[in-house]
């Protein structure tokens, strides 16, 4: 089935009805006791898991939770708390100048302009949307992964690039949903509407998804395959 944009007000509306029913205040997976260690927790969390970067945080946090403790611990230090995270040589160095950065030009306090956010060292538009949204700062869609997976299947957007489906979402979905709506959309794509083998026998939205038989097809066909074995 062609997906088409922009999609059926009312079906959006229900499906993030359903959403809100099932969990009305979710949450960042990621854990953080301020804006900094956010800031970090974030940036750590790219190509990682949640679950990962918390393992890795919990000894760090415990020895730098500002960024003049974490400039003291330096690249050499941080490097041995922060080794069983993907890419972690060059996060290293991204925390440690990003640190830096809000010493020197912040006064120690994390920045919590977007523009300002973005120009710290391995702070990306997505890594700032996470944190703007999650301290309430500005309602965010960050489209990672999870995120541009599930808009497509839903038929929530149709664009090919994580920037324009941030558009097309911010377009569709109402502002006082916007917060939370992006913790639904990453937590759907993280526990239900997996890349391989989607759990739509359990999905509370799978009839209303226009990609349900497409995604069924391949589970039918294993099946079959095995009978036959």
């Amino acid at each position: 089935m062609a997906l088409v944009y922009p999609p059926d007000p009312d079906r959006v509306e229900e499906l993030f009805r359903r959403f809100e029913a099932l969990n009305p205040h979710p949450k960042c997976e990621l854990n953080f006791s301020n804006p900094y260690t956010l800031v970090v927790a974030v940036a750590l969390s790219a190509q990682a898991t949640d679950k990962g970067v918390n393992k890795a945080t919990e000894k760090l946090f415990a020895i730098a939770d500002t960024p003049e403790k974490m400039l003291a611990l330096g690249e050499e230090g941080l490097i041995p708390l922060i080794n069983s995270i993907g890419l972690y040589r060059n996060k290293a160095r991204n925390v440690i100048a990003a640190a830096r950065m809000i010493v020197n030009q912040h006064g120690g306090q994390v920045p919590l302009e977007r523009e300002a956010l973005q120009a710290l060292p391995g702070v990306g538009r997505k890594t700032a949307s996470v944190v703007l949204n999650e301290l309430g700062v500005e309602p965010a869609i960050a489209v990672d992964t999870h995120v541009y997976r599930v808009s497509h299947r839903l038929g929530l957007a149709t664009a090919t690039t994580p920037d324009r489906v941030e558009k097309q979402l911010e377009r569709i979905i109402p502002e006082e949903l916007l917060t939370r709506a992006h913790h639904w959309l990453i937590l759907h794509g993280r526990y239900t509407c997996v890349a391989q083998r989607p759990k739509c026998e359990i999905c509370p939205v799978a009839d209303l998804c226009p990609s349900r038989q497409m995604l069924a097809t391949p589970s039918k066909a294993r099946r079959t395959a095995r009978a036959k074995a």
